[in-house]
């Protein structure tokens, strides 16, 4: 008996200091991997949104609480003023979860341009969304207010679906129309954010 709570014990305090060790790596290395999914997965959709804006639009960012989880939003300026502010939303594509960032004008509320940030779609097939320039431009100037437009022409809208990634190009719309949800919905609390880095 006395071994055997022994044994409880020492698997007890393993466990603990297993866990405690755990916790700490974790809470070491979290600031990194925020970092790199910023620069390497996010930046690169966010720069292809704002190509012409003066300032970083990775550094210009803030957050505001949806739906219990906090989203980050980027801001692209022009000669000091905003002009452009991006976020991401996902939907499921046919492989699997896939992520857009997703740029608003401020001033008018037209979709400014899209990027594929995340998926796990089919290679040279589904896996075009990222790089379909005609797919992607297809959504620029279109308005957050109007979510028929925003889905492909076999569901009455105004994007031409990616040929042989019907499912892909779907779910990339479903991503677009969560944005503009996102963005009607949020957009006073986006735009009081957005005032504190005029100038």
């Amino acid at each position: 008996m006395r071994e055997m709570v022994k044994m409880v014990i020492t698997l007890t305090v393993l466990a603990a200091l297993a866990g405690g060790l755990l916790s700490a790596v974790k809470g070491a290395t979290a600031d990194r991997i925020d970092q790199a999914v910023l620069e390497y997965v996010q930046g690169p959709a966010i720069l292809s949104i704002m190509t012409e804006v003066s300032n970083d639009p990775l550094a210009d960012r803030f957050s505001i609480e949806v739906n219990g989880e906090e989203r980050n939003f980027f801001i692209g300026k022009k000669n000091g003023v905003p002009q452009i502010i991006a976020f991401e939303t996902k939907a499921s594509g046919y492989g699997g979860e896939l992520g857009v960032m997703v740029g608003f004008e401020l001033d008018s509320g037209k979709i400014a341009g899209i990027g594929v940030t995340t998926h796990s779609e089919t290679p040279g097939v589904g896996s075009r969304a990222e790089t379909d320039v005609r797919f992607k431009t297809a959504f620029v100037g279109l308005p957050a207010t109007d979510e028929e437009k925003l889905q492909i022409q076999d569901d009455g809208g105004a994007i031409g679906a990616m040929g042989g990634a019907t499912v892909t190009s779907r779910a990339v719309t479903l991503a677009v129309r969560r944005a503009a949800n996102l963005f009607r919905e949020y957009e006073s609390q986006i735009k009081t954010q957005v005032e504190t880095f005029s100038g």
